[in-house]
């Protein structure tokens, strides 16, 4: 089986690891020039973990990361530090703290040479499985020849500005902000904690402490804000807003170089998606159900969605006809598409790649063909159909009730007015232990599909 996925984020490539390893015929379409991380951590429960098992990419992982955290207090604090709330221990579970280009280098490492092609752009003109692929130059100052590309499966991992998204559900699905920005940075030296981690809340605001096996830590500041808004310095200005907040905060800040500080508009989609698969056309990850951080199961659910496919397609892939999947390796190639000005005009669709994230993104229908729409070829065969109709069947409400789930806890925590914010932080003190525990494990235990 022929598979394209576009997109070179967590999502796309764990599913093209999983995929590649049930003997499929694997390439990763990257817009970016280079497959980056960025500096930031990512809090992976049970439910990823489970989903990193089958994917066999548990052993690997656990290299990385330490159980260690599972023992720290965790919950939610007020700015002085006095605890609203402690998370009952038995009601997380398993959870890993990891830095996300640690989880990349295990994907790009677990996959065969030349599976991920960078600089290249994949346009999806239709359901039918043809692509059109664009490569790029490496300072994009050269135009692009174009050339079309049938495949058996195109599985859209393009992230919240995902233009293969517009290609399945008919309509684009446009981002919505929530209202608050997100700061991430990673100390680069190891912080004392004190076996205390979790969020600290105030009006507005909030700052998230999450330690790594190394000693150092993954940490957060979030603030209501425009969306566009703009800082001369965002270092100084995250200092500045949570001076006088308990320790270790200040000390974590000043312990993280200005330039691995980064600022996020946090987002997810304006309306949930009628189906994630139309045609040889699937979703998963941000393209399918883009959620705020709040629930910390952004990666998670792309994880989740990646064993999934790759259960249900795996009997599909070991029928049919195709190479054997290479060993497994690491190179990261930029596409040999030859680069001439005679395809300067072409492709305007869903173009390749988490990188793809600019404006222009959303807001128009391009990447829709109607004559491949109502081409025959456009129907996914009936064993592939029926697989990827049981992949939307288990994961849409899944994923889709988290999502809602994670908007409102993100509403709840940023409220900004100090009446409603003492309310909200006695409401959080009087919940019972045993429903916090209830809630955890209705979004963290999860295990593959059985066929």
């Amino acid at each position: 089986m022929k598979i394209a996925v576009i997109g070179a984020g967590i999502g796309g490539l764990s599913t093209a690891v999983g995929l590649q390893r049930a003997g499929a015929e694997v390439t990763v379409f990257e817009r970016a020039p280079e497959v980056r991380a960025g500096g930031s951590g990512l809090s992976i429960f049970a439910n990823g973990l489970a989903a990193l098992e089958s994917l066999g990419l548990r052993e690997a992982f656990d290299a990385v990361t330490d159980s260690s955290v599972e023992g720290f207090a965790a919950g939610q604090r007020r700015a002085d530090g006095h605890w609203i709330a402690q998370v009952p221990d038995d009601s997380v579970g398993a959870l890993r703290i990891v830095d996300r280009a640690d989880l990349h280098r295990i994907l790009l490492d677990a996959l065969a040479p030349g599976t991920v092609r960078t600089g290249t752009e994949a346009t999806a003109t239709g359901t039918d499985g043809t692509l059109t692929i664009r490569a790029r130059s490496a300072d994009d100052s050269s135009t692009m020849e174009s050339k079309a590309e049938r495949f058996d499966l195109i599985i859209g991992a393009d992230g919240l500005h995902s233009r293969v998204r517009t290609v399945v559900d008919g309509e684009p699905v446009a981002p919505r902000y929530s209202g608050y920005s997100a700061w991430r940075g990673i100390t680069s030296v190891p912080v004392d904690l004190s076996g205390e981690a979790g969020e600290s809340v105030g009006h507005g605001r909030r700052f998230g402490i999450a330690p790594l096996a190394d000693g150092r830590v993954y940490w957060f500041a979030v603030a209501n804000m425009p969306q566009n808004a703009v800082f001369a310095d965002e270092k100084a200005t995250i200092e500045q807003m949570f001076t006088g907040w308990h320790s270790p905060i200040a000390e974590l800040i000043a312990a993280t170089p200005a330039e691995e500080v980064r600022r996020t508009a946090i987002s997810d989609l304006s309306r949930r998606l009628r189906h994630y698969h139309s045609g040889r056309v699937v979703l998963l990850g941000d393209a399918a159900h883009a959620m705020t951080p709040n629930l910390g199961q952004g990666g998670g659910q792309a994880l989740e969605d990646a064993a999934t496919l790759t259960v249900l397609l795996a009997p599909l892939i070991s029928k049919s006809p195709g190479p054997e999947a290479n060993r497994p390796g690491r190179m990261v190639e930029q596409a040999e598409i030859p680069v001439s000005a005679a395809g300067a005009g072409a492709g305007a669709g869903a173009r390749a790649g988490a990188g793809a994230n600019s404006a222009d993104d959303v807001g128009t229908r391009a990447g829709v063909n109607p004559a491949h729409d109502s081409d025959p070829r456009a129907s996914a065969p009936p064993d592939l159909g029926a697989a990827l109709s049981r992949y939307d069947s288990l994961r849409r409400p899944r994923t889709q009730s988290i999502a809602q789930k994670s908007r409102l806890m993100g509403q709840v925590s940023q409220l900004e007015s100090p009446l409603l914010a003492r309310l909200r932080n006695a409401v959080f003190s009087a919940v019972p232990s045993r429903l916090i525990a209830a809630q955890a494990a209705s979004v963290q235990k999860w295990s593959p599909p059985t066929l």
